[in-house]
């Protein structure tokens, strides 16, 4: 009888650990395709083996429209493909920039206009150009000097405010926006006349690190039409935000890593002072302490080209003739280099010079 007993028993536990590895299996496994699914509440102890949609779902392969969702394992995969290398000089030459734009604009503008950075960040350029709020302007720009290109987009909010501005509106009232249709060519041409000045101030940004040109190709309304990379490559995205009282929108510049690539080098510097590329500090100091160098002078007379054979024959007392005469002015050399002409004199018994002519130094020849 006690036989009987444990033996119910032992088929009681089989039965429940079977339950518990088929539960196991519905949730973190992948059932078979030819696997029935039976729903949890048909019989007591009942699993429920899910479909691959679910499990998907669960992996954040779709959001359950079909879409790529930003969460899950796909999430992970992704954000590895953004990682790039800082540019710590980069964000000098922003900071000036928007210096430089505060004052540029306010000229254009005749209004009082405040540019701020609000971030400067690393992106792909696939996934920016699908994230650009439209309607909006993008202005292709392309770097002389580095011989590559870059993108410039000016959001619909920026755009109403500037043409409202330079075409007389009132101040302290909103842009009237009127979305929908295409922007004007009046509006349009308003807009290259502040991109043309923005690319000036982003020349004159970089030009204590490096001269470049940037001069505007063309303007698009479809990103589409504004492939300047490939999408999968690293640019580096710089959000300004221009307001003019309640007036303003936003201005984000899109540099490639490969337009980059020339000064790179100089991006990866560390900045170490106030003034922008260079010590002033130690530029003056310097200059102070040449300013006391003392150097040695030398007055030639004249000067004769001899054999080494003349040389060597030579005793004392024997005369050396030199084609000069008394009124001939002498050369001041400091090495072997000419600085002054001068005219001999007598002063206080002694031998002097008076310097009447400098002597610019010699270009070498190449």
């Amino acid at each position: 009888m006690a036989d009987e007993v444990m033996s119910d028993e032992e088929k009681a536990m089989m039965a429940e650990w079977e339950a518990m590895a088929s539960q196991a299996l519905g949730v973190e496994g992948e059932a078979p395709a030819d696997a029935p699914t039976v729903a949890a509440d048909d019989e007591p102890g009942g699993t429920r083996i899910l479909n691959q949609d679910e499990i998907d779902s669960l992996l954040g392969f779709n959001d359950g429209a079909g879409q790529e969702s930003a969460s899950g394992v796909m999430a992970l995969i992704n954000s590895a493909l953004v990682n790039y290398e800082r540019l710590p000089m980069l964000d000098i030459v922003f900071d000036r920039l928007v210096r430089l734009m505060s004052t540029s604009l306010r000229n254009l503008t005749s209004d009082n206009v405040e540019v701020s950075l609000d971030q400067v960040s690393t992106v792909r350029f696939g996934d920016y150009m699908n994230s650009i709020p439209l309607p909006a302007m993008l202005a292709l720009f392309k770097a002389e000097e580095w011989d590559n290109g870059g993108l410039m987009m000016v959001d619909s909010a920026l755009i109403y405010s500037i043409v409202d501005v330079l075409l007389g509106g009132r101040k302290g009232t909103p842009a009237i926006r009127i979305e929908g249709r295409p922007y004007t060519t009046i509006e349009t041409k308003l807009i290259e006349r502040m991109v043309g000045v923005i690319m000036s101030d982003m020349s004159s940004a970089f030009d204590p690190l490096s001269p470049v040109s940037f001069t505007m190709e063309r303007m698009e309304t479809n990103p589409r039409f504004a492939a300047i990379t490939q999408g999968s490559n690293a640019c580096v995205l710089a959000r300004l935000r221009i307001d003019m009282g309640d007036r303003g929108g936003r201005v984000e510049i899109l540099l490639p890593y490969a337009t980059l690539e020339p000064i790179r080098e100089l991006l990866l510097q560390m900045f170490m002072g106030e003034k922008f590329g260079r010590d002033s500090i130690w530029e003056t100091h310097l200059t102070n302490e040449l300013y006391l160098t003392d150097i040695d002078l030398q007055a030639v007379l004249a000067e004769k080209t001899v054999s080494l054979g003349d040389l060597l024959n030579w005793k004392p007392g024997t005369r050396v003739m030199f084609n000069a005469r008394p009124k001939d002015r002498v050369e001041l050399r400091c090495g072997n280099f000419p600085m002054f002409k001068a005219a001999t004199g007598q002063k206080q018994g002694m031998l002097a010079v008076r310097i009447d002519h400098y002597v610019p130094p010699q270009k070498k020849s190449t």
